[in-house]
């Protein structure tokens, strides 16, 4: 009986250990991250109680157990190596997390300042203007919905519409001018739904389960990062499971997801992941007037090989398709409106490329080649009248085959970055539409075909001086092409960069960047022909875009996961290209679905943005994680007869504040209200948009350029909440979320609608000898309640 019972105690106590003392695994590896050789004995621990932690074996290896579920950064200290702070890291009970941690050596003097370690890194060569994004900041940020387009209008600088479009607008700069990397693999776009030649689109095309941190540069761009003139992104990819195949399948506010990682080797990983959409259903079940579709796919394998070598493979594409909602019975006037000039479109466009890095005892040589392609479509039919010939029809295609070489090493305590990139591009386009100057109205009609190679070089180097109080950075890059002599010398995209900064205290700082920097104008214009068939633009002798940045500032740290920060900025453009047409900046343009720079320019538009941004940070302190930012900001563009004109992105007011309380590991609540002020907009001529050749063109009204950007709508805010609720099982885990966006139902104002008059039989009022339309406006905004329920689940 005895022995009966003893059996009986011991298989309970089995079965309730395996339900309560189920815990999470962090498992890792740390490293130097100029010879990827094992830093041992380096103590590793959690960042929020470095009391639990554990210290790494001789190769570098650690493992921390018996953590609640939850996100985690890591924090490494060892003699001769500066204090870091990890990514953040996902930790259920469904799996072991697995991470890699690079150290930089220091060398140690007795009465050096002691930088506290925290999450809010900042490098040398960029002291001013990054910001480290984290899954903390990504994964329950309110009325985002895991968007990394949307996550980042939580921070000062970037400004947002309310538009449902995710454009990257920073400090004052249009939607073009940024540039996008996965795993240092650059990818043309970062929306579904592109504008062709900007970056704006509805939703974001990267997976947040793929996501383990951002770098985001508003300003003081490294060397490496070439033709990018407001911002850089870098996207770090988590890898695969070392272990086991893992499955992490998600519903979210417009798709539908499945994740796959795991092993594909003894020292080979990988991670898989395909989405669907199912706006189309949801719009055409509201009645919306438009059903956009889109299906994407991302893909990462990394391997490491026994000489301290690694590969990694990064691919990632998207189809979009745009269509019509032409079976609405009895449109509205708002309905019908927006029929008569969206066009039908389709995107297809991929990425993919391999990173091979190979180390040695004095630093590494990295390898990149990569391809990208982007094909998009459009067609338009008077009123959708397929009887009709169309007034646009519209093909092109961009590809892209780069190589990038980079070489860092250390020498004498100075740390060198150099390397040289060079691509070969192929663009195509078939364009045919019908285009208006006020009451004038002409046809474009051209094929046009075009190869290009583009190199650059590049240097930079670090050093810390004054015993470790004053950190300087100065580097160079230089980039040219083929198309055009007025581009093909390189000294003349000669693009210098000095950043520096000095540590009074181990928590204040002053630092400051100036730079130049430069970018291609977009393929589209490059490949732009006049009646004659010449490529006009090259003729004209079009140039890249030139920007000067000065900006300087300061941070405090009042603990070591609260911070303020302190930035001033100014930028001076030169070189812009300019419309022949309408004689507007391209600055201006982009912000619309379609094409940018499809058209006749000059390079020698003028332009400014100058401002200061406020901000308070905040990362997992007694549970809260919070982003409060002030941006003030203005943005200029010069008209031809010397008279600064404010930008369609002059918003001036840009206030943001995003709140998460972690409750429990268990619950969390979270809350962000954002302000952006009113941003300019260009009225229509009624009296040109009224003419019936004119107004068919485009199935809508023009604008009056006399008066561009002279109106001004009012200011724009929103309130996002969102719940999350997680269960962590032994084996898997199940996670939901409700986000509510614009809980008060703001209404934001839009420009008026306009319409065309109709006769009772239907058909539209005709004045002046069938000549012109009778139009009539319509006051229009925007603004509903958007409640979301997002389901996860992972095993």
């Amino acid at each position: 009986m005895r022995k009966r019972i003893s059996i009986l105690l011991v298989c309970m106590s089995m079965f309730v250990g395996g339900v309560f003392a189920q815990k999470g695994v962090i498992k890792g590896r740390v490293f130097d991250d100029i010879t990827n050789e094992p830093v041992g004995f380096s103590y590793v621990g959690l960042t929020s109680d470095e009391n639990i932690g554990a210290l790494a074996d001789f190769e570098g290896n650690f493992v921390i157990s018996g953590l609640d579920p939850g996100i985690y950064s890591l924090t490494v200290s060892f003699v001769g190596y500066k204090t870091v702070v990890s990514r953040d890291i996902q930790v259920t009970n469904a799996r072991d997390a697995f991470v890699e941690i690079g150290m930089q050596q220091e060398v140690t003097e007795l009465d050096a300042v002691v930088i506290t370690a925290s999450p809010f890194v900042k490098t040398t060569e960029s002291p001013v203007s990054l910001r480290k994004i984290g899954l903390q900041e990504i994964e329950a940020n309110p009325g985002s919905n895991r968007d990394i387009s949307k996550v980042i209008q939580s921070f000062p600088g970037v400004g947002s519409t309310p538009a449902f479009r995710n454009d990257i607008i920073i400090r004052g700069g249009g939607p073009s001018e940024s540039r996008f990397y996965l795993d240092g693999i650059e990818i043309p776009n970062l929306n579904h739904f592109a504008t062709q030649g900007a970056s704006g689109g509805p939703v974001g095309i990267i997976n947040a389960d793929f996501i383990g941190g951002v770098d985001f540069y508003s300003g003081a761009f490294p060397a490496q990062y070439g033709n990018a003139l407001s911002g850089v992104f870098d996207f770090s990819q988590i890898n695969g499971n070392e272990e086991r195949l893992k499955f992490r399948g998600s519903l979210g506010a417009s798709e539908v997801s499945a994740t796959i990682d795991g092993p594909s080797g003894e020292n080979s990983t990988y991670i898989f992941s395909v989405r669907r959409s199912y706006l189309q259903f949801l719009f055409d079940a509201i009645g919306l007037p438009f059903l956009p579709n889109f299906t994407d796919y991302q893909f990462k394998h990394k391997t490491k090989f026994a000489d301290r070598s690694e590969l990694t493979i990064v691919s990632i594409g998207a189809l979009d398709e745009f269509a019509l909602n032409t079976d609405i019975e009895n449109p509205d006037e708002s309905q019908a409106y927006i029929l008569s000039y969206l066009p039908v479109n389709e995107q297809w466009s991929y990425a993919i490329g391999a990173n091979y890095r190979t180390f040695s005892d004095n630093g590494y040589h990295q390898f990149v080649v990569s391809r990208n392609m982007l094909d998009n479509s459009a067609y338009k039919y008077p009123d959708n009248d397929e009887t009709q010939s169309r007034i646009l029809d519209y093909t092109s295609r961009e590809m892209e085959n780069k190589f990038r070489y980079e070489y860092v090493t250390r020498y004498k305590g100075i740390r060198f970055v150099s390397g040289v990139s060079s691509e070969f591009v192929k663009y195509v386009n078939e364009t045919y539409q019908l285009r208006n100057v006020g009451n004038t109205v002409f046809e474009i009609d051209y094929n046009s075909e075009y190869n290009l190679v583009k190199y650059g070089f590049f240097l930079q180097a670090n050093k810390r001086l004054i015993d470790d109080r004053l950190s300087l950075s100065a580097g160079f890059r230089a980039d040219a092409n083929d198309f055009a002599t007025s581009m093909a010398n390189p000294l003349d995209q000669l693009s210098p960069r000095i950043s520096v900064s000095y540590a009074f205290t181990d928590k204040f700082s002053i630092n400051a960047n100036t730079g130049r920097y430069y970018q291609l104008p977009p393929y589209t214009s490059l490949g732009y022909k006049n009646t004659a068939g010449d490529f006009v633009n090259k003729e004209n002798d079009i140039s890249y875009i030139g920007v000067n940045h000065y900006i300087a500032g300061f941070d405090y740290l009042l603990e070591k996961n609260i911070q303020f920060t302190i930035e001033g900025f100014y930028k001076q453009y030169n070189q812009y290209p300019f419309s022949v047409t309408d004689s507007i900046s391209l600055a201006s343009k982009g912000a619309d679905y379609g094409v940018l720079g499809d058209e006749e320019i000059i390079s020698e538009g003028l332009g400014s943005a100058y401002g200061l941004e406020v901000m308070n940070r905040i990362i997992d302190y007694k549970g809260f994680t919070a982003t409060n930012s002030y941006t003030f900001v203005r943005s200029f563009s010069e008209s031809f007869d010397g008279v600064q004109i404010p930008t369609t992105w002059d918003s001036k007011h840009l206030f943001t504040s995003t709140l998460t309380k972690k409750i429990t590991n268990k619950w969390i609540v979270g809350a962000k209200w954002r302000f952006v002020g009113g941003l300019p907009y260009t009225p229509y001529d009624m009296e040109a948009s009224a003419i019936k050749s004119v107004w068919d063109t485009r199935g809508g009204p023009v604008l009056d350029y006399s008066q561009f950007n002279e109106a001004r709508f009012a200011s724009f805010h929103q309130l996002d909440i969102r719940v999350d609720r997680r269960w962590y099982f032994d084996t898997w885990t199940f996670m939901v979320y409700v986000d509510i966006q614009n809980v008060y139902n703001f209404q934001s104002e839009q420009q008026d609608i306009v319409i065309r008059e109709q006769n009772p039989d239907g058909s539209y009022v005709l004045l002046n000898g069938g000549n012109e339309y009778k139009l009539r406006t319509i006051s229009s905004s925007s603004g509903t309640v958007l409640p979301t329920l997002g389901i996860m689940i992972e095993f």
